[in-house]
């Protein structure tokens, strides 16, 4: 009996081990999954404790939902690239359905998701009735509903309505609703594609159109209803997204319909239809959110996160793909095998191998690229909107040199512009251990939740260049953006003598910098009627967007005598565009005092730059942050002197 009870147990622990090698084995994307949760435990302390584990869930919230609804489309061999922009419209209409035109907040959340629906049943019907190939479709609906974001909020956020509020907070003081949000649509999603007449639609016709066609499929009408679902989770995943952030950011989710392709294909899913599930793209998305957060809390430079996350994602695919490969061979021809299991052991083996192989890239990545920069005592982190910007490429400088001065370990990480990606950012410092952290928001509204997170957990925030609301910062390191604004009007229009027809080129939509500096532009502009300004138009703070911008505008205007640029990226573009005329028959005015801002100052080519000093504002961040992480006082504002810069002084002040 003794004998017998230890076979049968020895058979059921053996039967569970198979079981759990062969959930591993026979799936790749789990696979990645649990090889980069044991390389990031190992590299980093921080990584495998309850609250940051709860950050990763709440980062891959918004990217999984999406995904869920990409998931339906690529199963369906179609592809939709408009789910970011249909999740910001969605998210625009409601806040501006609940707070400017008063009405009540869930009829508001029904418009919200009725837009998202409106989109996708667009989408379908122009891929199944109007022929056009879906990533065609897409595009356009993926430009069609920025625009429409843009229009709806005149390129400003729009504060959302607290009962809706509540998607973004957590349950109990620590469960995150974005979580639960997420659990719940993955389950829905999993029940259309396993239990409904619409998800066996999408393999078949995934599988081969033709023959779900001739099978008595209506394929048109299934495809209406499939883009359709992918619009209705696009606006649930942009609700929750406005919630996390408090406030419906017109730019927001810029660039998530790729994470959300790349989730699907992750968790296995073929770009050639018919293949995938909603567990695999729930394990994509949570792929590339221990990427991410894993990255951060290695203090891996931000420019190297780009490259290590390609990587990884690129070795998933490769793991999903062997394995595929291994699975379809391991019978000999006819049926029979040469040894019974060998296939099968043979296939473990390889794939384990390229586990492994995933495990040295992460190791070796994370290892060599790690910018951890000075191994000092005190932790600070520092989110910039933006590395995009020789601006803020300085203020990084700044704080760096600062920080080796004072024998600071600061990790720098790039938002790229993305309200969400610096509230992630924000999250895994304040589950990380700094003593303090500097933020230099993308939006003001917007970095408020993040920031209060930090103020619960007693760290001590700095904001620099841009302050953050509703949320307590220990000081504000800024130059004045508006009073910058007043002083470039000023200058502008003394040098055309008080008469003349200018152009604005403005930033990107909805940042703070931007409606700040034009703002400050506008009301210096008023003590000079003289000066009419004929054209405004976004440049999004970008050279080649700025030198694009004024051709056209040169085109319908080009009898103007001035250019006002929120930024000395768009001014410099600006001049590129005028060519001789820059400098003689029009003064072109920047802003930031960046080094090639100054250079074309020096050259005569830009007549003036408001300069920042951005490096100085860097190194005061930093000394202020240290001395809030002691416990010292600091004043609650910092502010760095702006100063016009013409050819007279562009010397000295170089």
């Amino acid at each position: 009996m003794a004998t017998d009870t230890l076979k049968s147990n020895t058979g059921a622990g053996g039967a569970a081990g198979r079981t759990v090698r062969r959930l591993l084995l026979d799936n790749g994307a789990l696979s990645a999954l649990v090889v980069l949760l044991v390389a990031m435990s190992l590299l980093s302390g921080d990584f495998l404790t309850t609250q940051n584990l709860l950050n990763v869930g709440v980062q891959a919230a918004v990217t999984a939902i999406l995904a869920f609804g990409v998931t339906f489309v690529i199963v369906s061999a179609g592809i939709d690239l408009s789910v970011g922009s249909v999740a910001a419209l969605s998210a625009t209409v409601l806040a501006w359905a609940a707070t400017s035109e008063g009405l009540p907040v869930w009829p508001a959340v029904v418009l919200a998701v009725a837009t998202g629906i409106a989109c996708g049943f667009v989408n379908g019907a122009l891929v199944s009735y109007g022929k056009l190939p879906p990533f065609i479709a897409t595009l356009a609906m993926l430009s069609i509903a920025r625009g429409l974001s843009l229009v709806i909020s005149q390129g400003k956020p729009i504060d959302f309505p607290d009962p809706v509020s509540v998607l973004g907070d957590t349950l109990s003081g620590w469960l995150p609703v974005p979580v639960l949000v997420m659990v719940v649509m993955g389950l829905i999603a999993a029940l259309i594609l396993a239990r409904t007449y619409i998800g066996r639609s999408m393999y078949a016709i995934g599988g081969n159109e033709e023959a779900a066609r001739l099978s008595g499929l209506r394929v048109k009408r299934q495809k209406l209803a499939i883009y359709a679902l992918s619009g209705l989770f696009a606006a649930v995943a942009g609700i929750v997204l406005a919630s996390r952030l408090s406030s419906a950011q017109p730019q927001a989710a810029q660039g998530y319909e790729l994470d959300a392709i790349a989730a699907v294909v992750i968790g296995g899913a073929s770009l050639a239809g018919g293949v995938g599930k909603a567990s695999g793209t729930l394990i994509g998305a949570l792929i590339l959110a221990v990427l991410r957060n894993g990255l951060n809390l290695l203090s891996v430079s931000a420019f190297w996160q780009q490259v290590v996350i390609g990587v990884v994602i690129a070795l998933a695919v490769l793991l999903d793909t062997v394995r595929r490969k291994a699975g379809s061979g391991a019978a000999a021809p006819g049926g029979s095998s040469a040894a019974p299991g060998s296939g099968r052991k043979g296939a473990g083996a390889l794939k384990f191998g390229i586990a492994v192989v995933c495990v040295a890239v992460v190791v070796g990545g994370v290892s060599y690229f790690n910018s951890g920069s000075s191994g000092g005592n005190t932790k600070v982190g520092m989110s910039l909107s933006t590395l995009n910007n020789p601006f803020f490429v300085q203020m990084k400088a700044g704080a760096q040199a600062e920080a080796k001065t004072a024998g600071v370990d600061l990790t720098v990480t790039d938002a790229q512009n993305d309200a969400s990606q610096q509230a992630n950012q924000l999250q895994n410092f304040t589950s990380s251990g700094v003593k303090s952290i500097i933020v230099n928001p993308v939006d003001s509204d917007a970095a408020g939740p993040a920031v209060r997170g930090a103020n619960k957990a007693d760290i001590p925030v700095i904001a620099a260049d841009r302050g953050v609301n509703k949320a307590r910062t220990a000081t504000l390191v800024a130059s004045d953006n508006v009073a910058g604004g007043r002083l470039a009007a000023q200058a502008l229009a003394d040098r055309l003598g008080g008469k003349g027809s200018i152009v604005v080129l403005q930033g990107t939509a909805g940042t703070s910098a931007s409606r700040e500096r034009g703002a400050g532009f506008a009301e210096g502009l008023r003590a000079y009627p003289g000066v009419k300004v004929v054209a405004r138009q976004p440049a999004d703070f970008d050279r080649t967007k700025g030198l694009d911008v004024m051709t056209n505008l040169l085109q319908s205007h080009p009898g103007i005598t001035g250019v006002f640029a929120e930024n000395d990226e768009m001014a410099l573009g600006a001049v590129r565009a005028l060519g001789s005329k820059a400098g003689k028959s029009v003064s072109v005015v920047g802003f930031d005092g960046t080094p090639d801002g100054l250079k074309a100052v020096g050259a005569g080519t830009l007549y003036a730059s408001v300069a920042q000093q951005p490096k100085e504002l860097g190194r005061i961040a930093v000394r202020n942050a240290v001395k809030a992480a002691e416990g010292k006082k600091v004043d609650s504002m910092v502010k760095v002197p702006v100063k016009v810069v013409t050819k007279k002084n562009v010397a000295d002040f170089s």
